[in-house]
């Protein structure tokens, strides 16, 4: 196993923010993995996925292990329904591209989504009114204590909104190493209902929809309104929507009577974050290298040469604000270190 030193992160994170790693193995499989494990069992380690969802405001002292391992395998057909098991450095969009090739339906609504498969479910990533939960069997896991595999069911992993274990209890204790999903062959459960999906289907004229179909929307509504990576750093979605009391909806409605709202439940309305932001007058705001995107205000951006600890301040900024506006608390999507 090769360990580069002083290696720059920027090509790691999709923010492209210019940070750089002490040490840095690029792991290619699950026995790469415990091999360095076994060898470092001492050592600061840090567990780079996709760098989708991270946000660096400093350079990393320690040792980065970039998951990196692909597969994709049939485990079982039952039925209607598929079981594959994929591995933690499959990129997640190539993977539902994969599905929809291959007629699998139940990820069509996450098209586009950036980051790979092993992260997917510590975000427990969602989109267009599908969540991953929904076809999720199991996933595997190194103990970084014991280095022993661990197989976690969905109830294991205590799925919610935009959380899991693996962001509270398991932080840090364990490496997501490949991913089982349940999804479908035939008879597609199709969720056409949320968003500007049924309004883009039938602009093409679409009554029958397939997978593809849905998939095809959710990409188009998805570059309409988000910015690509590769030409403007960003990391998707930086907050997530909060959910607030149905009263605190209630008195905010006599303010803003045209506030989107979404019932979770008869005590608990959630509030597009975004258009909270937009409200605020940040929506195409820009400072300098940095600011929010002109088409979607969730989106934080870096035009090119910002650092870190800039898009961080104006998260606090927006968050202060909104909290001014509106006495609602924004949370962090995106995890920043």
């Amino acid at each position: 196993m090769i360990i580069q030193e002083n290696i720059s992160l920027k090509p790691y994170n999709s923010f492209g923010i210019e940070a750089y790693a002490n040490q840095f193995a690029d792991i290619k499989s699950e026995t790469e993995l415990i091999e360095i494990l076994k060898t470092h069992r001492n050592s600061n380690l840090f567990v780079l996925g996709g760098g989708s969802n991270l946000l660096l405001t400093h350079d990393i002292n320690a040792l980065v292990l970039h998951i990196n391992n692909k597969g994709k395998e049939v485990l079982d057909e039952r039925g209607d329904e598929i079981f594959v098991k994929i591995q933690a450095g499959e990129n997640w969009h190539e993977f539902v591209l994969w599905c929809i090739h291959n007629d699998f339906g139940g990820i069509e609504n996450l098209s586009l989504i950036p980051g790979n498969v092993g992260t997917a479910p510590i975000q427990n990533i969602g989109a267009y009114g599908v969540e991953l939960k929904e076809v999720f069997e199991s996933c595997e896991a190194i103990e970084l204590e014991s280095l022993s595999t661990k197989t976690f069911t969905k109830s294991d992993c205590k799925f919610g909104y935009r959380n899991s274990f693996f962001k509270t209890k398991g932080k840090g204790k364990y490496i997501i190493t490949n991913v089982t999903f349940n999804l479908r062959k035939s008879n597609h459960n199709l969720n056409t209902s949320y968003g500007a999906i049924q309004h883009e289907l039938n602009k093409s004229s679409i009554n029958n929809p397939t997978i593809k179909d849905v998939s095809d929307a959710v990409i188009k509504i998805r570059q309409s309104k988000l910015p690509d990576p590769k030409k403007i750093g960003n990391s998707g979605s930086f907050f997530k929507n909060p959910v607030i009391t149905a009263s605190q909806f209630n008195q905010l409605k006599r303010n803003f009577p045209e506030i989107p709202n979404y019932e979770v439940s008869t005590t608990e309305i959630k509030i597009p974050a975004g258009w909270l932001i937009e409200k605020a007058g940040f929506k195409g705001k820009r400072f300098g290298n940095y600011g929010v995107h002109k088409n979607q205000a969730l989106v934080l951006v870096n035009y090119g040469s910002a650092n870190g600890n800039d898009i961080f301040n104006l998260s606090k900024l927006i968050q202060k604000t909104i909290k001014r506006i509106f006495n609602i608390d924004l949370e962090a999507e995106v995890n920043i270190i």
